[in-house]
């Protein structure tokens, strides 16, 4: 385990650097020639598909250890195999009865909260980093992004045990940064539908075609390795994790962030995910706000 200087888990740049290709990712030179390159390169794969992938994000000395502490946290993962749609919304929901939302999948991949996984773990310390914030923010191009105060969700280990799989889904946030820390021995891959629907139409007859195995030119499919930073636009791109097969989970880091800050997750979606809530979600119900009218 990995420590900041202070202990808090906000790393300084000598603690970042033990961690992350600094060589190839300068997150401790902000608008020098080689971040420049990076962010530029970022932000022309996200404007072309709503994805891009930063590979050997992580020192390769480091891999072995991301991956022993995901499989110390994995453990303690809430496993709950539910019956959800591609929306989260309710299933009893009022719909077309040819409308997406009205598909039943079964979701059989389990969260570890952040307030399980230790302040000296690779993954905790590189989420709560100013400089990893900061790098992130000019990939998407936006002015500045916040840590998810969310004391469960900001941070989380996503596990997939052989058998299962994250099924169909749009995120409910614009962005998502993931990293995956262990492989499975077979599936478990990264599928995805880019821009399948935009703020201002569902586009329902796609989104029902790939649901029901007719819209395969839709799909793009990415093989993710161990360290590499996923940076995705999952708010208008339906995306999934296919079957994982063998004797090996599939465990993928979280890092979830906000452009407002102190934004909280709803405790109905928490207790969903993670079994609990806390008084935190409680005191926030009713203050979300979303930027656009689409469904969940």
């Amino acid at each position: 385990m990995h420590e900041s200087k202070d202990g808090s888990g906000q790393d300084d740049s000598g603690t970042l650097e033990a961690i992350i290709d600094t060589v190839r990712y300068p997150l401790r030179e902000p608008r020098s020639a080689a971040w420049d390159e990076v962010v530029g390169a970022a932000r022309a794969e996200l404007g072309r598909d709503g994805c891009c992938v930063l590979p050997g994000f992580i020192r390769p000395d480091l891999l072995e250890e991301l991956r022993t502490e995901g499989v110390a946290l994995a453990p303690h993962a809430y496993y709950r195999v539910e019956r959800v749609n591609a929306y989260n919304i309710p299933l009893d929901a009022d719909l077309p009865p040819d409308h997406p939302g009205r598909i039943v999948l079964e979701r059989g991949n389990a969260f570890v909260a952040r307030d399980l996984i230790p302040p000296g773990a690779l993954i905790q310390i590189l989420y709560g980093s100013p400089l990893f914030r900061r790098f992130l923010a000019d990939c998407f191009e936006l002015p500045a992004l916040h840590e998810f105060a969310d004391p469960l969700a900001g941070l989380c280990l996503n596990v997939v045990s052989p058998g299962m799989s994250h099924p169909w889904h749009f995120d409910t946030n614009e962005f998502t940064v993931s990293m995956l820390t262990q492989s499975p021995d077979d599936g478990g891959i990264f599928e995805y539908c880019p821009g399948i629907r935009s703020p201002r139409a569902e586009h329902l007859d796609d989104v029902r075609a790939v649901l029901t195995g007719a819209g395969d030119e839709l799909i793009r499919r990415l093989e993710l390795r161990p360290g590499d930073l996923q940076l995705f636009q999952g708010r208008f791109s339906l995306h999934r994790v296919s079957p994982v097969a063998g004797d090996r989970q599939r465990h993928t880091a979280i890092f979830a962030y906000n452009e407002r800050p102190g934004v909280i997750g709803t405790a109905e979606r928490t207790r969903q995910l993670f079994g609990r809530v806390l008084p935190d979600h409680l005191a926030a119900a009713g203050r979300s706000v979303r930027g656009d009218r689409l469904l969940d």
